[in-house]
């Protein structure tokens, strides 16, 4: 075997397993290990967002533009009523299955701890929550674009990417029924990263009056359909989604401004808040009605509510928070942006090892996947329940003075959300407490009762679902990360509040410390910073926690990108986006244009056949090729649109190239790749079309005339 002699590489050009650049990888779906960079994926192309530079183009758009401003707006008002209309659909539902759920199991529970039968309580929690994944992780199947959050993708297409069916009707009856079965089915899992999603799809199909999944839904209404109109209702489709599930309109401005977008205009801004408002009122209404049974109240302004944080009025000493607590939300702020790096960190490896070894193999196992992180989730949840919690006095919490949640309910209310197992009577389950309840109960609990929970209870909860959410973002379900990341950030502060009483005997909020530790832990997973400050304040009614929440994010943030990137940027560059970084590396600085360009150019001619083209496609990583010409005679006539058909026949006829030797001119520049597969495949087909092409020459001119 002739090996080349080249002192900058010391392998073996002939071998068998050829040295193959990662383009190429890529092309042939291979990897050399796990360290590979990840390539941009063929299947997503750029969108058109700029807009033609053309006289007479100009003039008929701000035509209609101005015609159609009217309706353009009521567009707006109808995304955001929709979304609304989505987010009360999905709680309604959430709510009705954990509610069976719950109380089937919990009466289960507290007669089997007497009568012994707590395998049979365990059985009937595994069998509704692997019922509901199985749901949801078929309708994942159904459409795979559905699974996650679909932030990343929503801020991809945002920045001018297209991936596949990310906004098809499909996908959003895939995305907001499996999430409602998701969020029931137990897991570590929230409903508002999906909410953003389903708003986005909402955005972008209701101003087409068609779909392409559903053909006979097609109005005669050609407008609002370039890429530029409907990435505008896109925006205001995804703050609504904000808007929606935290009751934050301004914060969902905020949002789709800072996240999404990288093109904007200073008319997009009102149009999206007033879109983020509709949002809002919508599902405010209807959820007052629904729970409260008093339309028109306008008490829940969001799918998460924080409650108020206020302390009672008889307590002249209770403060929120002081100059003094500053320090600490520093701290927690750096102890958030380290927790959420190693967050990152693990999901990251997780994702890739998805990505090599479930991914590839048949579709069912990312259903056992699911089902398996389902059975694991129900089961710790169960044994920590039973085992692992610690009895509490339940009038301590009742009479409370700071408590601003659970005095102000009856005492059907706290028994709804007390769990008692293995405690006697006035005395409760802290573990179960949090476990055994809907994940928004749980984070009100952290928010405002006061000295209800244990520290071993609030680390044992902590770790377990730190690790579970973890393990869970990912899978093959539809999931969100804000409420796993507040609840596990809530448990934090709650920890610190309480070594803080309890070893250094400050006076301070509990609740404020929950809802920093929050803020620190989430700030330091999604590293957002304006618009997260936005939306908790918004979700608390208190503006005074604007100095401690945006201090805090902005410590995790510094903190956490010191050692990767967010969750969302870091999936964006798993699934293989071309998304443009908003500032450049140092070592760009210096780059030249001929540094970046490639050398060896595949390039076609004015009458590449479609099979060549085809070729070209599949065995290239990018979209764009240049068409030359032989000489610029032949360019100038080529170039004339007008009698574009005519002039293509006297090309073909009087041009000195055959179409021989346009075959080997492209396999010339396809020999640039150094693999053999791409060789040999130009020299058997230059081989074989030689000589079929001299002899067809008079005919395909025949042809070309007819034409």
């Amino acid at each position: 075997m002739a090996c080349c002699g080249n002192c900058l590489c010391c392998h073996c050009c002939c071998r068998d397993e050829e040295t193959r650049t990662p383009e190429e990888l890529t092309i042939l779906g291979e990897t050399q290990d796990e360290e590979d960079e990840i390539l941009p994926r063929k299947d997503y192309e750029s969108l058109d967002y700029d807009r033609c530079i053309n006289e007479p183009y100009v003039e008929v758009l701000e035509e209609m533009n101005n015609k159609y401003e009217a309706v353009r707006w009521m567009l707006v008002f109808a995304i955001g009523v929709s979304v609304g209309l989505v987010g009360v659909f999905v709680d309604f539902f959430v709510r009705l299955f954990t509610q069976l759920k719950f109380n089937l199991v919990g009466k289960s529970v507290e007669e089997c701890s007497e009568k012994g039968c707590l395998a049979l309580s365990l059985l009937e929690l595994l069998a509704f929550n692997m019922t509901f994944i199985f749901i949801a992780s078929v309708l994942v199947l159904i459409e795979p674009v559905a699974a996650g959050s679909g932030i990343p993708e929503i801020k991809s297409y945002l920045n001018g990417v297209k991936i596949p069916g990310i906004v098809r009707l499909r996908t959003f009856v895939c995305k907001a029924i499996g999430v409602l079965f998701t969020v029931a089915g137990g897991l570590f899992v929230g409903k508002e990263g999906p909410m953003i999603h389903s708003g986005a799809i909402v955005g972008a199909g209701l101003p087409q009056f068609q779909s392409i999944t559903f053909k006979k839904i097609n109005f005669d209404f050609p407008y609002f359909r370039s890429d530029r109109d409907k990435r505008d209702f896109v925006s205001a489709g995804a703050a609504a989604g904000v808007a929606a599930a935290f009751g934050a309109p301004i914060g969902g401005t905020l949002f789709s401004l800072e996240e999404g977008s990288s093109f904007w205009n200073q008319a997009l801004t009102w149009k999206v808040l007033f879109c983020s408002m509709s949002a809002t009122f919508t599902l405010n209404f209807f959820r007052s009605g629904i729970n409260y049974n008093k339309w028109g109240s306008f008490q829940l302004p969001g799918l998460l509510n924080f409650g108020e944080f206020k302390c009672s009025d008889g307590d002249k000493k209770c403060h929120l928070w002081t100059a003094v607590d500053l320090a600490f939300f520093v701290l927690m702020g750096v102890v958030g942006g380290l927790l959420g790096a190693f967050f990152n960190c693990i999901n990251k490896r997780l994702a890739k090892y998805r990505m090599r070894h479930v991914h590839p193999k048949a579709k069912f196992v990312r259903v056992l996947e699911s089902l398996l992180v389902a059975m694991v989730t129900t089961v710790v949840i169960f044994v920590a329940s039973m085992t692992l919690g610690e009895c509490r006095d339940l009038a301590s919490t009742i009479t409370n003075n700071n408590t601003t949640y659970l005095v102000s309910l009856n005492e059907d209310v706290i028994n709804s959300t007390i769990r008692q197992f293995f405690c006697p009577n006035k005395t409760y389950n802290d573990m179960a407490t949090l476990f055994f309840n809907p994940q928004e109960v749980a984070i009100h609990q952290l928010f405002h009762q006061d000295g209800t929970f244990s520290p071993v209870t609030l680390i044992v909860f902590f770790v377990l679902y730190f690790l579970l959410a973890c393990w869970t973002y990912g899978v093959s379900v539809p999931s969100g990360l804000f409420v796993p990341s507040l609840l596990c950030g809530a448990a934090f502060g709650r920890l610190v509040a309480n070594l803080l009483k309890i070893n250094l005997g400050m006076d301070i909020y509990s609740g404020t410390f929950a809802l920093i530790g929050a803020a620190a832990f989430l700030g330091g997973v999604v590293r957002m910073t304006i618009s997260l400050t936005v939306i908790l304040i918004e979700s608390t009614n208190e503006i005074t926690y604007g100095l401690p929440i945006m201090i805090t994010l902005m410590v995790a943030k510094w903190t956490g990108d010191f050692f990767n990137k967010g969750i969302y940027d870091i999936h964006i560059h798993l699934r293989g986006v071309p998304l443009l970084e908003w500032e450049t590396e140092v070592e760009m600085d210096k780059l030249t244009a001929s540094d970046i360009m490639e050398p060896n150019l595949t390039y076609v001619y004015p009458h590449t056949r479609i099979q060549s083209l085809v070729s070209i496609l599949r065995t290239t990583v990018y979209h764009a090729f240049p068409v030359v010409t032989e000489n610029r005679d032949n360019e100038r006539e080529f170039m004339k649109g007008n009698i574009l058909i005519s002039n293509n026949i006297r090309f073909k006829k009087s041009s000195v190239l055959t179409r021989a030797g346009e075959q080997r001119r492209r396999c010339q520049s396809m020999k640039s790749y150094p693999s053999s597969e791409l060789r040999n495949v130009c020299d058997d087909q230059l081989a074989a079309v030689v000589p079929a092409m001299e002899e067809g020459q008079d005919m395909l001119q025949q042809m070309l005339e007819r034409r």
